[in-house]
């Protein structure tokens, strides 16, 4: 029979490697950082317009790692809990997943809109000129 004191280093030695294993999964996942401007289509050039698409095209690849990532670490928690997980516990996990990813999908469209608004507000001002 084990004794208390061994019992205990035992689950302090686990709780440990678990809590490192969900830092080391979380450090992964790195919150995607929006463009810091849409270009104005009234007044930028084709270059800067390429350049915003880009910046977008990026932005769009980022939140898709992102949101990849955040999959990986859902699957990694509901994983540490194992057969002990109760159900309520898995719709939490799942719940605060889905709100930071949908945060960042959130984030891209918005962006996105305002990109595609300003492409418009630039093919009109080209066809003026």
């Amino acid at each position: 029979m084990q004794s208390v004191k061994s019992m205990k280093s035992k689950w302090v030695l686990g709780a440990a490697v678990g809590l490192l294993a969900s830092f080391a999964v979380n450090a992964d996942c790195v919150y995607p950082k929006k463009p810091a401007s849409v270009p104005d289509g009234r007044t930028a050039t084709e270059a800067q317009m390429m350049a915003g698409m880009a910046e977008l095209k990026q932005f769009d690849s980022d939140v898709n790692a992102y949101g990849n990532c955040r999959d990986q670490e859902t699957q990694a928690r509901l994983s540490e809990g194992g057969a002990d997980i109760t159900d309520d516990q898995r719709k939490k996990i799942k719940a605060i997943q889905d709100k930071k990813r949908n945060a960042a999908v959130d984030e891209l469209e918005a962006h996105a809109k305002q990109f595609n608004d300003q492409v418009r507000i630039y093919k009109e001002a080209q066809k003026k000129k």
